[in-house]
């Protein structure tokens, strides 16, 4: 239920917003709007005030504004307040806006998630160092060593590890050049990362200079018998480095009743501790919660809404680069998420809190405003590809050629639905079990 209510509200809003764009432009250069709906299908609950019925339909999944005379085939009176008796520029106003009020409803979430505060990992700011390189991974095959430091990925300079992780995530399963200062100079190499997850992210095997932090030790747990303490920084697991508390966690876990050896920095003392894991179901348990090294965020207002606009420019970059890369086959359909996945992200994001699910609602709302616009007939941008279309050609385009155009642009967003839709079952463990041909 959660689950539901969660994207009941995403989709809501954000369609809401969208729509409301269309609707507040085409009143303000003065055209008549006869229906506000969102939704599609059968009508739940509707009203009419001033000419206009603003009405909730059954299927939430998108919405619509319908202006008088806006579509050619449709009895056309030849008043000034039709969509089609306006000049193209205020045509384009309100095409644009939908797309536009997503992009600043992106950025508005994201100043108030940030202004709320947050605790990020204090390495993400700092040069991307390699503090370890994973057996057998990507990047050891390629022959990055510790000690690299990561200053370009396929020609893009990278400063910090936030910006290398953000570059590498984006290029799974293909080859391409990381360039990396060793010793003073600079060597370039080549990986072939690996695709992680259900959104097939990019990881080749590299860890930052980072490692947990024990927060707590439980009474009377195998970690207090062996003299862990609050503080102790684990860089190593039977000597093998741990940058994250995850990896410690799955070496403890794989470790019930088997004895092994933890490489501890107390102060200025490297210690190496031995401990049994207490095997708890089937996993190894010894009684410590962890954290790695952070720093906090509480930015101003305006510093908020300087942080929100990078944030959705560097998303931007991502979002066209992904774009691209599936025109050109550099990039994975599996990638693509639809409104099945986004139910999922929302319910376990309202899981975790308001800020969690606005931070959720800016990313997407961001990728349906850039989505709107791309040239594709049906969308806001396939609609003002026609009129700059026109404009260049001095003339009006006749009903046949709009109606062609269109009907490609709706084959075209048919397969893309289907695609994420596909995309979204095959995430789903036990409807994945159901293809057999996978």
């Amino acid at each position: 239920m959660t689950t539901l209510l969660a994207f009941v509200f995403v989709i809501g809003v954000l369609v809401f917003v969208h729509e409301l764009g269309h609707y507040l432009a085409a009143r303000r250069v003065g055209v008549r709007v006869l229906t506000f709906s969102l939704g599609f299908g059968p009508r739940i609950v509707s009203v009419t005030r001033g000419g206009t019925e603003y009405c909730i339909a059954a299927i939430p999944l998108g919405g619509y504004v319908k202006m008088a005379g806006e579509s050619g085939d449709e009895e056309r009176s030849g008043q000034p307040d039709e969509f089609l008796s306006k000049s193209k520029w205020q045509r384009f106003q309100i095409l644009i806006m939908g797309p536009v009020m997503n992009i600043g409803l992106a950025i508005l979430l994201g100043v108030i998630v940030l202004m709320n505060g947050m605790d990020v990992p204090a390495y993400l700011d700092r040069p991307a160092d390699v503090g370890s390189v994973e057996a057998g991974s990507p990047a050891e095959r390629a022959g990055l060593a510790v000690g690299d430091r990561i200053v370009e990925v396929e020609g893009r300079a990278v400063a910090t590890w936030e910006q290398a992780e953000f570059e590498i995530a984006s290029r799974p399963k293909r080859d391409f050049p990381i360039t990396v200062l060793r010793e003073g100079r600079k060597v370039t190499l080549s990986v072939h990362p690996d695709a992680e997850g259900r959104f097939e992210i990019g990881r080749i095997g590299v860890f930052p200079n980072a490692h947990p932090i024990i927060q707590s030790v439980n009474s009377g747990e195998p970690a207090e018998r062996a003299g862990l303490q609050r503080g102790d920084v684990v860089t190593a697991v039977d000597g093998r480095a741990v940058n994250f508390g995850s990896q410690l966690s799955e070496a403890i876990s794989r470790s019930p009743e088997r004895q092994i050896t933890l490489t501890l920095t107390r102060g200025d003392q490297t210690l190496e501790v031995p401990v049994t894991p207490r095997r708890r179901g089937d996993i190894g348990w010894i009684g410590i919660s962890m954290s790695i090294e952070t720093r906090r965020i509480d930015p101003g207002p305006l510093q908020a809404f300087r942080m929100s606009l990078e944030r959705s420019w560097e998303m931007t970059t991502l979002i066209m680069r992904t774009l691209w890369g599936l025109i050109t086959g550099q990039t994975s359909p599996k990638q693509l998420m639809g409104p099945v996945g986004i139910a999922q992200l929302s319910g376990e994001s309202a899981e975790q809190g308001w800020i969690s699910l606005l931070g959720l609602m800016a990313t997407i709302s961001l990728n349906l405003g850039l989505l709107n616009l791309m040239p594709i007939p049906v969308l806001d941008g396939g609609h003002i590809l026609i009129l700059a279309l026109e404009g260049v050609a001095r003339r009006n385009f006749s009903m046949r050629v709009k109606e062609r155009m269109l009907l490609a642009g709706f084959v075209l967003l048919v397969l893309l639905m289907v695609t994420v839709i596909y995309n979204d079952l095959t995430r789903i463990g036990w409807v994945e079990n159901l293809m057999f041909w996978r």
